[in-house]
């Protein structure tokens, strides 16, 4: 393997890198280049799942110890809304504070024998490249690293998008249970708070909220700007006014705390190979990849990054088997993050639109759609019965029978009112004699043209920005059916046209198990996403109940 590395970035991740190296190889001269000082540590509460603590762990138990002594665990996630609270359990995760964590990560790595130069801004990456065998790139979302091989003519593939929520993260000297979601509504808008705690006097407090709230609030006066350290300190007196009551009139407590939009990156290219007297270089954890903190930490992300390249480049036999030691890096963590950035995308979604949800639902409903972003309701009641057996109640107290079998009047312009029997139904194309407008039936029965009359059909975008063309375009009142796009967007139109039009919302889809479509189909009912849920299927396949019965007998 490689015998002299460096790695730029003292953060969580590089940190962890560093120690590992040493100690599966012991020959190994690592040197970590850190710009900040030792006692430096922005941010506050990092917080991982219990699975990812099994994967850190087997590597290395400094994190089980740090969580040990210094952090906190629950079970269950909690949201608030109107003074009502729901609850979610078998979710279990933890949390420490970060200063606690780099100190942990500091010590191990020193104790292995790894060189920290504190203090000190990592040289050029050419120099640090005929320097040493193999350099790591662990310096965060504006990786040095990344721009000068960018610079250097190496296109990597790497994509930034903006989301427009706006967060600012500070903690609070109040102890959450566990991971909690506040919602607040003041004249301005609409203001939601990611909590947990990080020790026995601190929790983690992430402020969100959405641009014309912020600036209705006044709260876009900080200069963001300047460099690390000064906080915005008038952000902090309104959101600590405005959740007091959430907490107890405890204080929050700022560290470089200002505004921001969150960024998703994503790359293509995560190592550089080998280049004349050069040293092949990776990138590790938010140098390469970003996912929205309500899925996935970025520490939990390079923390794995750094399992994973570490016992790729311990097992490389020689310089020439780097190559395809980073090779395999690269194609185990990649696909590991791709699948956390594609929950991610429901969940950032929802985090850019938290306040029309909590205006337009009850309580129940709406931790429900909280809750089943990423996941159905068969999902939920594995983890927590009684939180399904809760929401699935709710339905049945408002509409007399389980979801699928609940009636849905669809009402048409054009013709006498139509009853649906049931939930599920099917978007039948071809027409009549493969002809015409499709329709939608309930178990091979017809029940209402699609042809832009008596219902009308939508087709959904591809992309999120183009949601306004084709939600502005809803007809007054009726029934819409949503095809097309994304299986996001489809939601998002349907979620525009029942919530905020009034409209009757029939989501199409493809599904060919069964199984899989029942519990899509409640998990859109009970969330509100959808009033009815219609699987697309041509009409030599919906043939009519009776036709279907003599079939079988």
């Amino acid at each position: 393997m490689s015998h002299d590395i460096a790695v730029v970035g003292g953060g969580p991740g590089g940190l962890f890198l560093a120690s590992l190296l040493a100690r599966q190889h012991s020959s190994a001269r690592v040197t970590v280049y850190e710009r900040n000082r030792r006692e430096d540590a922005f941010g506050f509460g990092v917080v991982f799942s219990d699975a990812t603590l099994r994967v850190i762990d087997e590597a290395d138990p400094v994190l089980r110890h740090a969580l040990r002594d210094h952090g906190t665990h629950w079970d269950a996630i909690e949201v608030r809304k109107d003074g009502e609270q729901r609850t979610f359990a078998g979710n279990g995760m933890a949390a420490v504070h970060r200063r606690v964590l780099l100190r942990r990560l500091q010590e191990e790595a020193e104790n292995a024998g790894v060189e920290i130069r504190f203090g000190e801004q990592a040289p050029a990456l050419a120099d640090l490249r005929q320097r040493h065998d193999l350099v790591v790139g662990a310096d965060g979302t504006g990786s040095a690293v990344r721009r000068q091989l960018e610079e250097a003519g190496h296109d990597l593939g790497h994509t930034v998008t903006t989301a427009t929520a706006k967060f600012i993260w500070f903690a609070v000297e109040h102890l959450f249970d566990g991971l909690t979601f506040l919602h607040r509504r003041d004249e301005n808008g609409a203001f939601a708070v990611h909590g947990y705690p990080i020790s026995d006097q601190l929790s983690t407090f992430i402020v969100e909220t959405d641009p014309d709230t912020w600036h209705r609030a006044g709260l876009d006066a900080f200069d963001t700007d300047q460099p690390p350290g000064p906080s915005d300190e008038a952000s902090r007196r309104y959101l600590e006014a405005l959740f007091a009551d959430d907490v107890s009139g405890a204080r929050l407590v700022a560290n470089s705390s200002r505004w921001s939009s969150f960024r998703t990156r994503a790359t293509r290219d995560w190592w550089v190979p080998a280049d004349g007297d050069l040293a092949p270089v990776a990138l590790l954890g938010d140098a390469v990849h970003t996912a929205h903190f309500s899925v996935g930490s970025g520490t939990k992300m390079a923390m794995e990054d750094a399992v994973v390249l570490a016992r790729e480049v311990a097992g490389a036999d020689g310089a020439d088997a780097l190559a395809p030691a980073l090779a395999a890096y690269q194609t185990e963590r990649g696909a590991a993050v791709a699948k956390i950035q594609r929950a991610a995308v429901p969940s950032l979604a929802w985090w850019e639109r938290f306040g029309d949800y909590a205006r337009d639902l009850d309580a129940t409903t709406f931790a429900f759609h909280f809750f089943s972003r990423s996941i159905g309701i068969d999902k939920v009641a594995q983890r927590d019965p009684a939180l399904a057996g809760r929401v699935r109640g709710h339905w049945a107290v408002e509409h007399g029978s389980a979801p699928l079998a609940t009636p849905l009047q669809l009402t048409s312009t054009t013709t006498s009112a139509v009853t649906a029997p049931g939930r599920r139904l099917q978007l039948v194309t071809g027409g009549v004699d493969g002809e015409g407008a499709p329709w939608l039936a309930h178990e091979g029965e017809r029940l209402l043209a699609v042809d832009g009359t008596a219902a009308v059909a939508v087709t959904a975008p591809a992309d999120e920005r183009d949601l306004e063309a084709v939600t502005s375009a809803l007809p007054a009142a009726g029934v819409v059916v949503v095809s097309g796009g994304t299986p996001l967007t489809r939601t998002l139109v349907c979620e525009e046209a029942r919530l905020r039009r009034g409209l009757v919302a029939v989501l199409a889809v493809d599904a060919d198990d069964p199984a899989a479509l029942d519990d899509a189909v409640e998990t859109a009912l009970l969330s509100g996403r959808a009033d009815a849920v219609a699987v697309v299927v041509p009409q030599s396949a919906a043939a009519p109940r009776s036709e279907l019965a003599g079939a079988t007998s």
